[in-house]
């Protein structure tokens, strides 16, 4: 937690979390000062005017910093488990990417879509800006028919763009990512060389039909290399190369 986020116009603390950590962690006293946001706003600084047993006054908010940047980049991300889904979330929060939307897959568990902790995700979103220093929300879409997301919201996703606009990773696609990254390069400099849009399949990856039918509508198998990542890990190595465009 490196930042607190507040509501708008808040100057009071009351959330349980944010007070165990400016008490037990930060182990902050009265006039000290906190790094603070407002949802969907800035960040900046506020002082410590009163601390008791349940909430933290302010004083002296000054909010005059923008957030980072987000990413150009929508994620498509078939279901994993759900306790794998909330690392996914609070990191894809934090690594700045603009949208994601979790769809349904052949290897997608019908009792994932019935875990409770689907109804958390504004909360494991949450999590990820405070640790990011961020106050601009992940947005979350959640598409269980996968033919119909594809055929219709997904060619949407990708209309009037280049193939290259959109990537699938695939441990089993021809083209390596590495390769499919120097054909970027070659491109006219004056465009924008990351792709827009990044499919990334949940434990036991997607299926023949799965990648043919986004590649149909758009999309570039690419692969990792002969090892099978778990999908947190192609995820991280993925976003970083977006990072270094930025």
């Amino acid at each position: 937690m490196n930042c607190i986020l507040l509501p708008k116009n808040s100057k009071t603390i009351s959330d349980e979390q944010q007070l165990t950590h400016i008490k037990e962690v930060l182990k902050s006293k009265v006039g000290d000062t906190l790094t603070i946001g407002e949802m969907g706003g800035n960040l900046g600084k506020a002082t410590i005017a009163e601390i008791n047993d349940n909430e933290v006054l302010l004083c002296d908010v000054t909010l005059d910093q923008k957030p980072p940047a987000k990413l150009d980049l929508t994620v498509v991300l078939a279901l994993p488990r759900p306790k794998v889904l909330r690392r996914l979330i609070m990191d894809m929060t934090s690594l700045g990417v603009n949208k994601l939307i979790i769809v349904n897959s052949y290897r997608t568990q019908k009792s994932y879509w019935q875990s409770p902790l689907l109804e958390r995700i504004d909360e494991f979103v949450f999590e990820g800006l405070q640790q990011a220093i961020d106050t601009v929300p992940l947005e979350v879409e959640f598409k269980k028919r996968f033919k119909p997301f594809v055929e219709d919201d997904f060619s949407a996703l990708v209309a009037g763009k280049e193939q290259s606009d959109a990537v699938i990773a695939h441990p089993y696609a021809s083209q390596s990512w590495k390769t499919y990254l120097d054909g970027l390069k070659s491109k006219d400099s004056d465009k924008e060389t990351m792709p827009n849009v990044l499919c990334v399949g949940a434990e036991g990856g997607w299926i023949d039909y799965e990648v043919d039918l986004l590649c149909k509508y758009g999309c570039t198998a690419v692969s990792l290399g002969e090892r099978i990542l778990r999908t947190e890990t192609v995820v991280s190595v993925l976003l970083g190369h977006w990072l270094e465009e930025k």
